[in-house]
């Protein structure tokens, strides 16, 4: 692989002592070593912290802060983002976990076709870790207006190469920031190719933030009008696919 680029694995976390080991073991499974693991606290009340601080003892990989104020999912991801020294850049949410191949063959996928944008498809586990049998497939490589239909893109799939799409700046929304980051890319002219391989699992859980589906909706309409300022029809008819699309993902 060419120069063995480094990866720079971009992590939030908030009270997530039940999962962050986990997914910080699947990272540190990955068939390809040149990463760096930057998670950024914000402000936890239980044993996070100290579940991280405990691998970076034995992990030099491993970049951890906690930020001086509780803000928000969208300025841990900035903190991180602007401490991060790779050219690629891997999103990773602290309770996902990374099959052990996934670097690897995102990274090759992408510099063998010299794309900047990339996401898998991903398969569903439980709170425990349990496969629920289901995987969720990619659209196809989506350009903006494909992807404004239908957001089927997982954060804990996304890679992007810095060197092709430029910096990556995470507008504050409370669930759907990612969202926003990757139409902000594709706005640009920029696609994100797919790749059909599921190399992520993605944790359902019963009180996060993105599984209360009438907030997650809300903050998805305040992307499209605010942040998009899309005309009331467009809105209303990407808002609709993406509800059609949200359904049919999870039957």
């Amino acid at each position: 692989m060419e120069n063995q680029p480094l990866v720079s694995i971009i992590v939030p976390c908030f009270n997530m002592e039940n999962y962050i080991a986990d997914t910080i073991r699947s990272v540190q499974r990955q068939t390809y070593p040149h990463w760096e693991l930057l998670i950024v606290d914000d402000l936890s009340v239980d044993q996070t912290p100290e579940i991280v601080r405990s691998f970076c003892k034995d992990d030099e990989r491993i970049l951890f802060s906690i930020k001086e104020e509780h803000s928000g999912i969208a300025s841990s991801r900035n903190q991180a983002i602007s401490r991060a020294r790779g050219r690629f850049f891997a999103f990773l949410d602290a309770d996902d976990i990374w099959h052990p191949e996934k670097l690897e063959h995102q990274l090759n996928f992408m510099m063998e076709r010299q794309i900047g944008f990339s996401y898998t498809a991903y398969d569903l586990i439980d709170e425990s870790g349990k496969p629920l049998g289901k995987t969720i497939k990619t659209a196809g490589d989506l350009d903006y207006k494909a992807y404004l239909h239908n957001t089927i893109i997982g954060c804990s799939t996304v890679m992007i190469d810095t060197d092709r799409i430029g910096p990556v700046v995470v507008p504050d929304f409370r669930t759907s920031e990612d969202t926003a980051t990757w139409l902000d890319i594709l706005r640009k002219g920029f696609k994100a190719y797919a790749i059909e391989t599921p190399l992520t699992s993605y944790k359902i859980r019963r009180n996060s933030a993105s599984s209360n589906k009438l907030k997650a909706s809300a903050d998805l309409w305040s992307v499209y009008r605010k942040h998009e300022k899309l005309p009331l029809p467009t809105a209303l008819y990407s808002f609709l696919c993406y509800v059609f699309h949200a359904i049919k993902k999870r039957l």
